[in-house]
């Protein structure tokens, strides 16, 4: 069967310190609607991994186990990427075909300079923690509950930081101190990119602040990506209490560009003339 014959699967790539878990709820609405869903653990980000592995893996790692998995579909996946993962989406589409890209809260790719002084701050304190690039970051729930879980309760805070695991520091310095990466590895150009975009944004998101995706969205032509913000949202759209009005936007942006999770089939001459073949 021809990939393009079937129906479009979602692919979700969680942020740093994440897994697939985080897509856990987020994803169900998806899965209501009749969609096939698929959310990854990046490398080394399964429970009980491989640390120094994980040390030594990068940006372009994770977007390759991105594009493995979808050229394992059987038709272009729509990528839909968290934070971190919203960078690693946009790497992988570079790579192969995708048939769209949702942003949530997504990291800035090389090349996009920070709109805030909270992001000037993120940044400066990854200078405190010495060569972090060497080794694997360990997650801070002072810092997780601050920027990234601030709208949940303090019990659902607590149950979300506990499935948090390390994260690779080369990759966070490959992200969020572009600059000083030779390789460029978060290079993501748009050129290369033609599939359609959604961004998504929290307006008080202090991690990737909604003037900081605008500015990611706005590297794209006109007409092919579009931009919204949730103004009472903050970085963790996948799970905050507004969480199924994201996914409703989003399911609303598929149907939109005629992304569905089943393809009817052709018209085709039966017994009885032309006709729905559907049984």
């Amino acid at each position: 069967m021809k990939r393009n014959s079937v129906a479009t699967p979602l692919v979700f790539v969680h942020g740093a310190f994440c897994g697939g878990w985080a897509f856990d709820s987020f994803r169900a609405s998806f899965e209501a609607a009749g969609f096939q869903t698929h959310a990854p653990d990046l490398p080394h980000h399964e429970r009980g991994a491989d640390l120094e592995a994980l040390a030594q893996t990068g940006l372009k790692d994770y977007a390759q186990a991105v594009v493995s998995l979808v050229n394992t579909l059987r038709a272009p996946p729509v990528l839909i990427g968290h934070s971190l993962g919203g960078l690693v989406v946009q790497l992988a589409a570079i790579q192969t075909e995708v048939a769209g890209l949702v942003l949530l809260a997504p990291s800035a790719p090389w090349g996009v300079p920070p709109t805030t002084l909270d992001e000037h701050s993120n940044q400066f304190g990854l200078s405190l923690l010495g060569d972090y690039w060497r080794r694997p970051v360990p997650p801070d729930y002072r810092v997780a509950r601050a920027t990234t879980l601030d709208r949940l309760s303090q019990d659902d805070a607590r149950r979300a930081f506990a499935n948090f695991v390390p994260e690779s520091g080369r990759a966070i310095r490959e992200t969020l101190q572009w600059w000083l990466d030779a390789s460029m590895a978060a290079q993501a150009p748009v050129y290369a990119i033609g599939a359609p975009v959604l961004g998504l944004a929290g307006g008080r998101d202090r991690v990737n602040p909604a003037s900081t995706v605008r500015r990611v969205i706005a590297r794209f032509p006109e007409g092919q990506a579009h931009f919204h913000e949730f103004p009472e949202m903050s970085h963790w759209l996948i799970g905050e209490p507004e969480a199924d009005a994201v996914s409703r936007f989003v399911l609303r942006w598929l149907e939109a560009r005629h992304i569905a999770p089943t393809r009817r089939k052709p018209w085709q001459l039966s017994l009885f003339g032309w006709g729905d073949a559907r049984p």
